[in-house]
């Protein structure tokens, strides 16, 4: 313990901080504009000098370490001339256009001024000058206004891991500048915006529209975008969301944000949004009213149901929306349309790996702390760039690596290029060979942990089938780092889930889990894919996790809900879209989902679903999906709401409403009126009504309430009542292995500035990346004679397009890379698929593709 004493304020510690530290915990401010609670220690600006007893010279409290006994005063007259003389230094070249700069009103500078002087300059030096620059399509750059606190480049350096900006010059000329002159290039994370003290970096997205003071209201919640559910806050002026900033030191995220958190915030606000329901009427959507809307649905949902039974109906709900809005959907499939035949795009990658994962190892065995790869000694990643699809985490790995951890990637991922310390590039398609070689190594020097008979008897046999010999770059070292760590985690994408044989994958990966006790991360690219699961929106599992077929947890739900669950499983998504090609499925009610554009060969989808008696579709904008229905439906969107959502950790968060919007209904809301007009009655009068249902159904939600949610901390197992009983055993390996010879294979970009269909609708984005480009790597652009920014025509089996090329030196084999974002240019389009027979997941592998120079 520490013990020192602050303005005569005793102050206890336990473990060795700086004084600037202990100050903060203590409520004590000392001023600084180099320093910042995020960055390391500097000592750069001087300001937080403070006297310490018996030590002759003033200090710089954020860089002295507190020591016991220690007694600090930190306002002194000796003190304020010294932070006063250094404010007149700054001030010879910080231009006073205080009325016209934006950040007037939060500036650092400004309040120190404020409170030590000077009132009057002595400096006759004539201020430095540098033009101001607009280049950038975000951010706008002022240098004159720059103090050189480095707090920037040490943020993007230190932090984000990009190195993007550097401080260039000497003396008064010192300033802060992209590598790229005219615009950042770079992440576009913002997080320069979050720790510049003056306002010299400021976002172009809101320049000179308002002033802090102007802001109605902040409301703090959390991001629509990703699994990670960042804390966020969002700032509010004349019900409009004017900006969205972090909060230092909360959430998962502690301060840092990415891209779309912080810059895709417009799709809420744009004209693009349905405003009231839509019919369709001789043959064409047309402005309806909500009492004709809702009415024509439950007559036509009414007599499909009666006509032709319960299975001829099915739903596809959203990881976009609330659990609140997905358990409502599946209740209102279930007991009002009497079907099982539910489920999500999520079944194209999330909801098959963690299906497979729980059945091999048991509930919660994907619930791990984002800050445990912190701590870990090896990371493992495959399937995908953690740094696009999960910014956040991909930033844990970063932090990991510069601890000093190994970062093993098998396969590419660029945002991980300066940190990784192995590669393994597999011969294309052909990870689940390395990973099953690598397994067998790991199984005889660990041997059977007899745990799981399952696992141990697959892994015997697999043993027996391994080579035992392969010859890639980077493989030795891949198994003597597994062999000889410590601790292990393993963070993999969809893109190994989405193979004709990716079960083998899972298996292995599943199998290294076990015998290394490592921790998994399943990469989430949607806010709730968790949710929708733990809310019920499976075929084959009510809300909590309890298998259909077992009638003891049947029997509760339907006690509750006062009527009769379907005894037998439904279909999963490809099924539903096969039951409307062969005419099974007779209605489709789409909840939040675009899936002529989300799955893959999306003009075979649009065919199969244009084979339906009746289509609703319940959205924020008019989707490609939404443009075949019968009867369109107007939700609610992010921050018009309020949810509560599952991360990839399972940590259930709050979402808060802080815009209003008289244009659409909660979509649980929508759900529940229609259901009672169809005669089965539900009483919700807000989303936390629903949620105290589900606390009262489902024993993973047990006695959990709104004020508990909000504090941040509900994490799995929440109350500690387990999800499932025993361990099921998952279908044995098929052997399912292709041969890939194509001179180059079209591949699914998943890229950092772009989710879904939903981030085309935000004007910041579009500008960041505003097109789709085909991505190729060195070797196969020499090969194509093709440079940055040639025109090409892409081909396939399913169609082809034209677009831009971008060279990538991440990409290392013979894979082209486009990304499905955007309208007209989607690669499903060009993508069929084959459907793995384990996961039921679609597999996109082998996409031969001929690239033709324009």
């Amino acid at each position: 313990m520490i013990t020192l004493t602050i303005n005569g304020k005793e102050i206890t510690l336990d473990k060795p901080i700086t004084v600037l530290e202990a100050a903060r915990q203590s409520g004590i401010k000392i001023p600084t504009l180099c320093a910042h609670e995020v960055l390391k220690p500097y000592g750069g600006c001087r300001l937080c000098v403070v006297e310490v007893e018996r030590m002759p010279r003033l200090q710089t409290a954020c860089t002295l370490m507190a020591a016991d006994g220690m007694e600090v005063r930190t306002e002194s007259e000796t003190i304020s001339e010294v932070r006063r003389g250094i404010l007149e230094f700054l001030l010879i070249n910080h231009p006073l256009d205080c009325p016209y700069c934006d950040k007037a009103g939060e500036c650092e500078l400004q309040d120190l001024v404020n409170k030590y002087g000077p009132t009057v300059g002595r400096h006759k030096e004539e201020k430095r000058k540098v033009a101001e620059s607009h280049k950038d399509q975000i951010f706008s750059r002022n240098m004159e206004r720059c103090v050189s606190c480095t707090r920037c480049v040490r943020m993007c350096s230190d932090m984000q891991g990009a190195s993007a900006i550097s401080m260039i010059a000497r003396g008064t000329h010192t300033r802060m500048e992209p590598f790229t002159a005219d615009s950042f290039n770079c992440e576009y994370c913002g997080n320069c915006l979050s720790v510049c003290p003056v306002g010299a970096i400021l976002s172009r997205l809101s320049l000179h529209s308002y002033r802090p003071w102007q802001v109605d209201k902040e409301v703090e919640t959390i991001c629509s975008y990703c699994g990670v559910g960042c804390t966020l806050v969002v700032q509010v002026r004349d019900d409009a969301i004017k900006r969205v900033i972090p909060k230092m030191g909360a959430g998962i995220n502690n301060g840092m944000l990415c891209s779309r958190g912080r810059f895709g915030y417009e799709y809420i606000g744009s004209e693009e949004r349905l405003r009231v329901p839509l019919v369709r009427k001789n043959g064409k959507l047309e402005q309806s009213t909500w009492s004709e809307a809702l009415g024509l649905i439950a007559e036509k949902l009414t007599e499909i149901r009666n006509t032709n039974g319960g299975k001829a109906i099915a739903g596809i709900a959203s990881p976009r929306c609330s659990n609140e809005d997905n358990y409502v959907f599946q209740k209102f499939m279930r007991m009002t349309c009497k079907t099982n035949n539910i489920d999500s795009v999520s079944r194209t990658g999330f909801a098959a790996a963690q299906k497979y994962f729980e059945d091999l190892l048991g509930q919660g065995i994907t619930g791990n702390l984002i800050d445990g790869l912190k701590h870990s000694e090896t990371i493992l990643v495959l399937g995908g760039d953690p740094t696009a699809v999960n910014p956040i985490l991909g930033l844990a790995i970063r932090e990991a690596a510069r601890d000093g951890a190994n970062i093993i990637v098998l396969g590419n991922a660029k945002g991980l290029e300066k940190f990784k310390t192995v590669q393994v590039v597999p011969p294309v398609f052909n990870e689940a060979v390395v990973l099953e070689e690598v397994l067998t190594e790991v199984f005889k020097a660990k041997g059977v942990r007899g745990e799981r008979p399952f696992v141990d008897k697959e892994l015997k046999l697999l043993s027996k089938r391994t080579s035992g010999k392969v010859d890639i770059e980077g493989y030795e070292e891949l198994k003597k780092a597994l062999l000889e760590t410590e601790s292990l985690s393993i963070v993999l994408g969809m893109d190994m889930v989405q193979r004709t044989d990716g079960h083998r994958t899972l298996f292995a990966v599943a199998a290294l889990t076990y015998l290394l006790e490592a921790r998994l991360y399943t990469l989430s690219e949607r806010a709730n894919e968790q949710g929708l699961i733990d809310a019920g929106c499976v075929p084959d599992m009510l809300p909590g996790g309890r298998p259909i077929n077992i009638s003891d947890f049947k029997v509760k739900f339907e006690t509750v809900w006062k009527g009769t669950i379907p005894d037998e499983d439904g279909l999963t998504l490809l099924e539903i879209i096969e039951g409307t090609r062969n005419k099974d499925i007779k209605a489709l009610y789409v909840m939040g989902e675009n899936p002529v554009f989300n799955i893959p060969d999306g003009s075979s989808v649009k065919e199969a679903l244009g084979n339906l008696d009746f289509m609703v579709v319940q959205d924020i904008f008019l989707t490609e999906t939404g443009e075949m229905a019968d009867v369109v439906l107007p939700a609610l969107g992010w921050t018009e709401r309020i949810g509560t959502y599952t991360n990839l950790e399972r940590r259930i968060q709050l979402q808060k409403k802080a815009v209003e919007s008289s244009s659409g209904m909660e979509d649980w809301r929508i759900l529940s009126e229609l259901s009672n007009k169809m005669e089965y009655k539900m009483k919700y009068m807000q989303a936390e009504d629903v949620m105290h249902e589900m606390a009262k159904v489902s024993p993973l939600y047990s006695e959990l309430t709104y004020s508990e949610i909000a504090e941040g901390e509900c994490l799995w197992p929440y109350h500690g009542e387990p999800l499932r009983g025993e361990i099921n055993e998952v279908p044995e390996m098929l052997d399912v292995a292709g041969d890939y010879r194509a001179d180059f294979y079209l591949a699914l970009e998943k890229p950092l500035f772009h989710s879904g269909s939903l981030s085309r609708r935000s004007q910041a984005l579009m500008k960041i990346y505003p097109e789709a480009s085909l991505k190729v790597g060195a070797a196969s652009a020499e090969k194509l004679g093709l440079t940055d920014g040639d025109k090409v025509q892409i081909s396939t089996s399913a169609g082809s397009l034209d677009t831009s090329v971008i060279i990538e030196d991440s990409i290392k084999d013979n894979r082209v890379y486009m990304s499905n974002n955007f309208a007209g240019s989607g690669v499903f389009n060009l993508m069929k698929f084959n459907v793995d027979k384990v996961t039921k997941a679609p597999g996109i592998e082998g996409c031969e593709v001929t690239i033709k120079k324009l």
